[in-house]
């Protein structure tokens, strides 16, 4: 009996270290592979980028170019007015990203604190819009925009997200307000504070994984819009980056070959909310892992 027990003893912690051992073999190769498969098509952008013109039509495909042309991304600065594109989307991306933030948190806040009268229909009404395509909403919104002398502007690309931001955000940010103890709010209205007060200066900075969190997911989807870009604007100097690039493709009529230009012009693109993504990673999964752990 005795010997059973210790090769029980002994068997179990090598079928663990077993498992242990197997475990990483399999999961690192795959999660390699797949990391390359999903890095692959902008390590093609960024060497496309740095193409000849021969190179980019060569077959077979040429994938490292065998005299790169920094010069390209330069060129294809001066070949259109990227600078003023880029001037613009900011311009979108700021003031949006802004209104979203600050809205979506206000409305989350009446949501998550407040008992009124029709709270969970307006509530649940508000997530319904969820389902409903932007393409449903674009004609009446063309009417108004057109009726207000907005079209050809910048205007209706980041005024509306100054009157509760979207559905999702205002979901977001009311899920994780309500992780917060409410003692919060009744220790500072005892102390004499107002509502709007407790908002700013008690709940505001506790929600910063969810703010983080709202502001980088609306500022990539501000940075890379373009139906609402693309039905508003009209005038070259009025485009966004992700307009300008498809206006870049269209010219047609151009005698030198520019894809190579456009590969450029794509790869600098992407370098923004990259880096945004990763200089702020550790809120955004902060926020995404706690938001909606309390209902």
């Amino acid at each position: 009996m005795t010997d059973q027990v210790l090769s029980v003893a002994v068997y179990r912690p090598a079928r663990v270290r077993l498992h242990r051992l197997w475990r990483p073999l399999i999961l690192y190769p795959l999660t390699i592979a797949l990391s390359l498969i999903f890095i692959f098509p902008m390590f093609w952008a960024l060497m496309s980028g740095l193409k000849t013109p021969a190179e980019m039509y060569a077959f077979p495909p040429v994938i490292i170019p065998s005299h790169p042309r920094p010069y390209n991304f330069v060129e294809a600065f001066t070949a259109f007015p990227f600078a003023l594109w880029y001037r613009n989307t900011l311009e979108v991306v700021i003031l949006g990203t802004l209104g979203t933030v600050v809205t979506a948190c206000i409305v989350a806040y009446g949501f998550a604190r407040f008992d009124f009268r029709l709270k969970n229909v307006l509530f649940i009404t508000t997530l319904a819009t969820m389902m409903l395509p932007s393409q449903v909403s674009l004609i009446p919104r063309y009417v108004l925009f057109h009726f207000l002398g907005w079209i050809d502007t910048l205007y209706p690309l980041w005024v509306p997200s100054w009157f509760g931001g979207s559905a999702f955000a205002i979901f977001l940010m009311r899920q994780f307000i309500l992780t917060l103890p409410r003692e919060l709010d009744e220790a500072a209205l005892i102390d004499g504070a107002s509502y709007f007060r407790i908002l700013w200066n008690i709940l505001v900075p506790l929600c910063k994984p969810a703010l983080a969190t709202l502001a980088i997911l609306t500022l990539i989807a501000n940075w890379d819009a373009f139906l609402d870009p693309v039905i508003f604007l009209q005038s070259p100097q009025h485009f966004t980056v992700a307009i300008g690039i498809w206006y870049f493709k269209q010219q047609e009529f151009q005698v030198t070959p520019t894809d190579h230009l456009l590969m450029a012009s794509a790869v600098t693109s992407m370098i923004p909310p990259i880096a945004l993504f990763f200089a702020f990673q550790r809120y955004f999964v902060q926020g995404i892992v706690l938001t909606g752990l309390k209902e």
